[in-house]
């Protein structure tokens, strides 16, 4: 079937069609999501399981090696590996490409249910999701407040603010950093504890089993029915205090007595400062497939509308990626009508004629506005890929459009009627415009096929360009010829060459009188192009020149949560010596560093920060030449590791080494990181290999405990309520109207600053009388020096 004649005898209905796809490509235009990159799922599955206060050798022995064990049967497994951290156990299954990832992900759950009965009782609970790539984190704020106390605003951030913010369409995680926590704090004495002969573990379980709200059923009361609670819980932390709690010798004893009991601030384990001063963080991040531009713009306005609510609240607005998501679609945007302003003049200035002009220029709209329709079809976005595909076919859209117009006024030249040089015209090339078309889209069509995460990026781009390219023919094949049946009745004018035109065929001449020079002139120029690539940088994604940049620090273990936000404030003063800088918002301890939005959690450590480095916008210095100078102006800082974080794909490469040996394994990192770092190029190395982390440990005394009936669970149990409290899902909660209050059970801050007070801790025996007897035969080795606690009290 010849299209073109077809197009020709029947317009309504090709324009009718076009009509159709442009409506939809306007609808999907304004559905189509702003991104700075496209979002990336990969065929990757995390399981995360938090277990607090374990080290990192414990976790891999109880932890990680079962759930890799678990997992490692599954089919189509490309990469297993696990990282360990104080606290955290994350292990990344990736699998082949291709793979159906609900099945893969349900496959992954139910290894690691197979196996929960085996895993520690302490653990929280796994943490099981696939992995999204959904660029960083989409704003993120420093919170101050002149009329709110710490607490105050703390509870105001994770009520109103958190509540407020993921009531914005595509918000898909807030999460906060700095401020305090409320806790009832029942901080005990050791020497009564001795005393009255009770011990810490007692006391904190005793709560857990007391304060209790429980259903107790139903019952038929007054001729209805009615529920049964029971409630033993008490509203304030003076009540507590007042609480009897029994004794192993069978009296009674008030907590106040045991305790010092106070409704207060938990112990921080992260923070956040702005320029120096105490703020409360907040990272919001977007959902899969959500807009850049729309969801920080509707953030915005909720937290303008709880400004304008709340006196004295302010809001600051530390980081940002919609001004880059936002530039990259103007910019891309302005250059789409540049470049298409630029074909139509291109057009005119050769063909002279505005009917034929505006024939070939409309080819441009038509071809794009379907894509678009295509382009939501397909789930895709408008990011910085599919962007540069129309700009790289946007010349090329007009090509097919312009060889129709030129043989109709070629064939109208001739004398022929407007419809019949349209049909001629278009029989005469229509073979040549089909292939030059499929051509183009043949080149494109594979980039979308490409293997690897290259490829899971260059999908859209591919599909983009072939789309447009595909409608480009279309329009050719049938509306062009039709619009020029119609429009183009004007008697074709018989023009001189220009001066230009005599110039251009005058070398024309000269090419085809001299072929084997032009074919040797071509192939020089061939080789010389190819002569210059080793030159060209060779990156994923060209790096962008923004105004902010983030410093991941990094202290010795053991550091505390003191200590670091002390190096991260001595890290801004030094920098505050460059003259392009401007600010420093710094997360201490923060979780996952504020990066992405995706739901996976890691146990927080004081010891690292993370600074967002604000620089000027008239700066004097590219950002890359700036990360070099706050290298320069931080070497000589001791004790501290530094290292950027990479702003997109391409700008890290990490190196993983694996060996059964842990110290071969170390030294061996050691030697590998002290080699690379003499490579030029390079901004920052850093290395995972756990450093020595200082201890306490306690060895328990096979035979002694026997003789007491004392197990390791029950002396471990003991150490660990006592320094820091039970795990988070067994203390007990204060119930107030809106929310509850966990109340913590442990020694008091004087106490825990002496490890001797470990040895005078009680256990429960098998006797009775055991209950009197202190731990026996601990050993305490701190850095190397072992204590021997023999004294023991009745």
């Amino acid at each position: 079937m010849n299209l073109s004649l077809w197009g020709i005898r029947h317009p309504l209905p090709a324009v009718m069609l076009f009509i159709a796809l442009c409506v939809a490509g306007f609808y999907g235009l304004h559905r189509l999501p702003i991104s700075s990159l496209p979002d990336i799922q990969l065929p990757e599955v995390r399981v995360t399981i938090n277990m607090p206060g374990a080290t990192p050798s414990q976790l891999e022995t109880d932890v990680t090696r079962r759930v890799e064990d678990a997992v490692a049967s599954l089919t189509g497994i490309d990469k297993l590996n696990s990282t360990v951290s104080e606290g955290s156990s994350v292990t990344r299954i990736q699998f082949d490409l291709g793979r159906d990832m609900r099945e893969a992900l349900d496959e992954v759950r139910d290894a690691v249910s197979r196996i929960r009965s085996n895993l520690p009782n302490d653990i929280e609970e796994p943490v099981i999701v696939r992995q999204n790539l959904i660029g960083q984190t989409l704003l993120s704020y420093a919170v101050r407040s002149s009329r709110m106390a710490p607490d105050e605003l703390s509870w105001f951030v994770d009520d109103t603010v958190t509540k407020t913010l993921f009531g914005v369409a595509g918000v898909g995680s807030v999460t906060r950093t700095g401020g305090v926590d409320r806790e009832i704090r029942v901080a005990l004495k050791p020497d009564v504890l001795q005393a009255y002969g009770v011990t810490a573990t007692a006391i904190s379980q005793q709560l857990a089993r007391l304060q209790l709200e429980r259903p107790g059923g139903r019952t038929t009361a007054g001729g209805a029915e009615q529920a049964v609670r029971t409630i033993a819980t008490v509203r304030s932390a003076v009540e507590l205090g007042n609480y009897p709690l029994f004794l192993p010798d069978g009296r009674s004893v008030r907590l106040s007595a045991l305790a010092t009991v106070t409704d207060g601030a938990g112990t921080p384990h992260d923070a956040a400062l702005l320029n120096g001063q105490p703020v409360i963080g907040i990272a919001v991040g977007r959902s899969r497939g959500t807009s850049e531009v729309a969801v920080g713009g509707a953030v915005r306005a909720k937290v303008a509308a709880l400004v304008a609510q709340t006196p004295g609240l302010e809001f600051i607005e530390v980081a940002s990626s919609v001004e880059q998501a936002e530039g990259s679609y103007q910019a891309s945007i302005n250059m789409l009508w540049e470049g298409a302003l630029l074909a139509v003049l291109v057009v005119w200035w050769f063909l002279r004629d505005w009917r034929a002009t505006w024939i070939s220029a409309i080819a441009l709209p038509l071809s794009i506005m379907p894509t678009f329709a295509v382009m939501y079809w397909l789930d895709f976005s408008l990011n910085l890929l599919t962007l540069l595909a129309l700009a790289v076919v946007i010349g090329i859209l007009v090509d097919d459009a312009i060889v129709e117009v030129e043989n109709v006024a070629r064939h109208r030249g001739m004398g022929k009627t407007p419809m019949q040089a349209a049909i001629d015209a278009s029989n005469e090339i229509g073979i040549a415009v089909i292939a030059t078309s499929a051509t183009l889209a043949a080149v494109f069509v594979p980039v979308a096929f490409l293997s690897g995460v290259v490829g899971k990026f260059f999908r859209e781009f591919g599909w983009t360009a072939a789309a447009a390219v595909l409608f480009s023919l279309l329009v050719a094949r049938l509306l062009t010829p039709m619009l020029a049946a119609y429009f183009m009745k004007r008697e074709p004018r018989h023009a001189e060459d220009t001066a230009l035109m005599h110039w251009y065929l005058k070398w024309v001449r000269r090419a085809l009188a001299h072929r084997r020079i032009t074919i040797g002139l071509a192939i020089l120029t061939f080789l010389a192009s190819l002569a210059l690539v080793p030159f060209l940088p060779k990156t994923f994604v060209p790096a962008s020149d923004t105004t902010r940049t983030q410093l991941e620090v990094e202290l010795p273990p053991g550091a505390r949560l003191e200590e670091t936000v002390q190096a991260t404030e001595h890290i801004r003063e030094r920098l505050k010596t460059l003259a392009d800088f401007a600010s420093a918002f710094s997360r201490v301890g923060a979780a996952n560093n504020g990066q992405g939005g995706g739901a996976e959690v890691f146990a927080p450590e004081v010891r690292k920060a993370a600074m967002v480095l604000q620089f000027k916008e008239n700066r004097s210095h590219s950002m890359q030449e700036l990360e070099i100078l706050v290298r320069e102006v931080l070497s000589s800082e001791p004790g501290v590791r530094l290292s950027f974080t990479a702003q997109g794909p391409g700008d890290r490469l990490e190196l993983v080494l694996a060996g059964r040996d842990p110290a071969d394994l170390s030294i061996a990192a050691r030697t590998l990181g002290d080699a690379v770092r003499s490579l030029p190029g390079l901004g920052s190395v850093t290395s995972s290999a756990a450093l020595l982390r200082p201890e306490i440990l306690i060895r328990p005394d096979p035979a002694r405990a026997a003789d007491l009936g004392v197990s390791t669970v029950e002396i471990a149990d003991a150490t660990r309520i006592a320094t820091s409290g039970d795990f988070r899902q067994r203390l007990a909660k204060l119930n107030l109207a809106d929310r509850q209050i966990p109340i913590r059970v442990q020694l008091s801050e004087d106490a825990l600053n002496n490890p001797a007070v470990l040895g005078q801790l009680r256990v429960s025996g098998k006797k009775r009388d055991d209950l009197q007897a202190a731990i026996a035969a601990l050993k305490a080795e701190d850095f190397g020096i072992a204590l021997q606690f023999t004294n023991f009290r009745d």
